[in-house]
């Protein structure tokens, strides 16, 4: 799912984000099968990593927007035609309950599923795909997720994570949480007391300057770069503009270091630069042992398969929050050398990883084996694409045909989406679905399916804030219409009662309308649509009064369906 543009949110108030799942909560017993089990885990460990040394003072965290994720999640999963995700039966944590896997590199080599996972979602990385990947496992398997406080579609980024900001926690309604893989800033100590044990962490990375060309264009309303025309111009300055302390500007620079909860800040001489870097590498081998790389997602998704024991299904996937070719914009190899240098420590730790995970792959799979799987691989995505995906591939957002399966749109970047074929079976359907579901609808159907109580209650509260919303905004556009009125029918009179209005108070009164519009967030297609109507009534010689009298009873009666 795409990162949102958030706005700095004072410390008091983080009490305040899980006061209305502290209430709704009375009845735990009906929520999600997982949440109500019980057992004896003991202490966990609190692993105790020194990041004082290398964190950011950062502590901005996003608004939430419960209208629009409530939206989402009622309509996604209900609609007669789209099959409700299915329940299945709970897979015990106990090993001994978990089928056992063959290791494709070594036949005699069995391995054990794993369900607790911890995955780093970093931003531009091809990271909304493998949450897709998770979501899709966790949801068929009936894994708990920890999923953001009150249907939040972030941890709170790009505040450090913190257990609370988790569903559930402060209202001890989830006992076991089995995968976290929302955007969050990491924070190891706080992941480490909400996660079991044995729980396996992995995140991905891209090439930093495919990676600077993507931000810049996603992120375009930043301060960082909103004064910019192209990227080129905002690396050409060398920073001599960037302000690291305003709100969303660390999108800018070295994110992925960022994202990992370490210190972004470059040093300003080579010695220290490259002292930091080690610091930065060193913290994130500690508490990752895979990490992915976004240039062989294949290749990524073979290896994530083998660390995670699990089938070619399960990691079978299709592109999600990709964006169009036309929104892409190929860089200069000069260019190319200044996001190097600008985000030096992304790089660096770009470079360490990229080695790694070839070593990995030597030491594991082996690269004959390796190009076997991902062969096969492949062959199972173009069978998925010819059995679900109507023309195959992905298609632009105005081209989705279903409206509950729309890719988020931000910035200036086109992000694609997918039309399933007609005629699909219930099974298939269910099956393609899942894997076109973008990020924030999927995060809602799980929400609704974990926490049914709660997500019922913010579904009747948007319900009723929307409508009050709708109200407001019908009184004030009355209100406009009555007062722009009278000018309109003095000029009427003053040209000797010829039924014909001034075109200017028209064009005011249609302004002053608008206006009120855009305040309450009203319809603002319905408002050109009255404004239409009026010129057509002027050039037919009705009196705006009775025109105006009309559309005044016309708003009276759609308001009293609201109510």
């Amino acid at each position: 799912m795409p990162a949102e543009i958030h706005r700095p949110m004072k410390h008091k108030d983080w009490e305040n984000l899980w006061s209305v799942s502290a209430v709704i909560v009375e009845e735990p017993v009906d929520q999600h099968p997982f949440i109500q089990k019980r057992e004896n885990r003991g202490n966990r460990e609190e692993e105790g990593t020194d990041q004082n040394n290398l964190s950011s003072s950062t502590k901005a965290a996003p608004p939430i927007n419960v209208q629009k994720l409530q939206e989402v999640a009622t309509n996604f999963p209900n609609q007669p035609q789209k099959p409700v995700f299915t329940k299945k039966p709970p897979r015990s944590d106990d090993s001994t309950d978990k089928p056992a896997v063959k290791s494709r590199a070594d036949n005699s080599v069995t391995c054990q599923p794993k369900n607790h996972i911890v995955f780093l979602k970093t931003h531009k990385t091809a990271s909304s795909t493998i949450l897709n990947i998770l979501y899709r496992y966790g949801d068929s398997h009936n894994l708990t997720f920890a999923l953001p406080l009150n249907m939040h579609s972030q941890l709170f980024y790009p505040a450090f994570f913190a257990t609370h900001f988790v569903e559930g926690v402060r209202t001890r309604s989830v006992k076991e949480f089995h995968i976290l893989c929302n955007h969050m800033r990491f924070s190891s100590p706080e992941v480490r007391k909400l996660m079991p044990k044995d729980t396996f962490y992995f995140s991905i990375l891209r090439n930093p300057v495919a990676m600077m060309e993507s931000l810049f264009v996603y992120y375009k309303a930043i301060p960082a770069f909103r004064v910019f025309k192209n990227l080129e111009e905002f690396l050409i300055q060398d920073g001599r503009s960037y302000n690291a302390s305003l709100p969303n500007n660390h999108y800018a620079r070295n994110i992925l270091t960022f994202d990992f909860g370490l210190d972004n800040t470059v040093p300003e001489n080579d010695i220290e630069m490259e002292k930091h870097a080690s610091k930065i590498i060193a913290a994130v081998e500690r508490d990752f042992p895979l990490i992915l790389i976004s240039e062989y997602f294949d290749e990524s998704l073979v290896l994530l398969k083998h660390a995670l024991c699990w089938s070619l299904d399960d990691v079978s996937s299709f592109r999600l929050n990709s964006r169009s070719e036309r929104s892409r914009r190929p860089l200069s190899p000069q260019t190319a050398e200044r996001v190097k240098k600008w985000n030096s420590l992304d790089w660096r730790l770009y470079q360490h990883f990229n080695a790694t995970f070839w070593k990995r792959i030597d030491s594991t799979i082996g690269r004959t084996e390796l190009q076997k799987e991902v062969e096969f691989l492949r062959a199972k995505k173009k069978e998925l694409e010819s059995m679900c995906l109507q023309g195959g591939g992905a298609v632009d957002p105005a081209q989705v045909q279903d409206s509950s399966l729309k890719p988020f749109q931000y910035g200036a970047a086109v992000i694609q989406g997918y039309n399933l074929r007609v005629g699909l079976d219930n099974d298939t359907r269910q099956l393609c679905q899942r894997l076109i579901t973008p990020e924030l609808q999927y995060t809602s159907a799980l929400y609704t399916k974990q926490f049914p109580q709660l997500a019922a209650a913010r579904a009747a509260a948007a319900k009723k804030i929307a409508a009050s919303r709708n109200i407001a905004a019908h009184r004030a556009v009355k209100r406009n219409i009555e007062t722009n009125a009278h000018p309109a029918m003095a000029n009427n009179t003053s040209h000797n009662n010829t039924n014909t209005a001034d075109e200017h108070s028209l064009h005011v009164l249609a302004n002053s309308i608008g206006h009120s519009v855009r305040q309450d967030n009203f319809d603002v297609h319905s408002v050109t649509k009255q404004y239409k109507e009026m010129k057509r009534n002027l050039h037919k010689h009705t009196t705006p009064k009775h025109f105006i009298k009309a559309h005044v009873h016309k708003q009276t009666q759609e308001s009293a369906l609201l109510r």
